[in-house]
């Protein structure tokens, strides 16, 4: 990356269910970073009323609605992590407007803003060369089986379950251009983060990194 400029780029963070991604793009906005959660445009998409919202409960049923017409998220969770199939469907329904709404917000970004988009199933979903700087936050299995079993209330093999359905560590880390690791406690991820965003702000200039 030595030399490369920023200015225009495309970055994405990305990383593993439980890896701490949203710890990252936390203490990145801190900084002054623009960010665009997919996950987060992911619940603005299927939101009552929605184009998302409708071509599911066609797909999946009305089963998939809470009581009062929202998505019922544990229900459609539960079908689409034990079926592959499932998934792609629900993720061709959910993608293309994901990426549109992404788009929206990127065009109304800060002249001038290191916009970073959150993206968990980059890899999953072959968009890594979408973006010119892919961030990867890294765990071992075990410490992300670990975080997911306590964060979710899961069962072992819940959250292998999974586990196993996103990318392995071997293809997230090899679509990365840098590497965060989150194996450590909030103060070691923040250094980090902190030599991220030096790292950041140095290729936004030109500078040699």
């Amino acid at each position: 990356m030595a030399g490369w400029a920023l200015v225009g780029a495309r970055i994405a963070v990305t990383g593993g269910i439980a890896s701490g991604k949203s710890a990252v793009a936390e203490l990145l906005a801190r900084h002054g970073a623009v960010i665009i959660d997919s996950d987060a445009v992911a619940r603005e998409v299927v939101e009552p009323g929605t184009p998302a919202l409708d071509a599911i409960v066609e797909h999946f049923g009305p089963g998939m609605l809470t009581a009062d017409g929202a998505l019922d998220r544990a229900a459609l969770a539960r079908v689409v992590f034990a079926d592959p199939e499932a998934r792609a469907v629900l993720e061709g329904i959910t993608h293309p407007a994901i990426r549109e709404r992404a788009e929206w917000l990127r065009a109304h970004a800060e002249p001038g803003a290191i916009v970073i988009d959150v993206v968990p199933l980059l890899v999953e979903a072959g968009l890594a060369e979408r973006f010119d700087l892919v961030i990867v936050v890294d765990v071992n299995e075990q410490t992300q089986r670990r975080r997911l079993m306590a964060r979710n209330g899961l069962s072992q093999e819940e959250a292998e379950l999974r586990i196993g359905a996103q990318a392995s560590r071997h293809r997230r880390l090899a679509a990365a251009d840098v590497i965060v690791s989150n194996e450590g406690d909030r103060h070691a991820l923040e250094g980090a983060v902190d030599e991220l965003w030096d790292r950041l702000r140095a290729l936004r200039a030109g500078t040699a990194v």
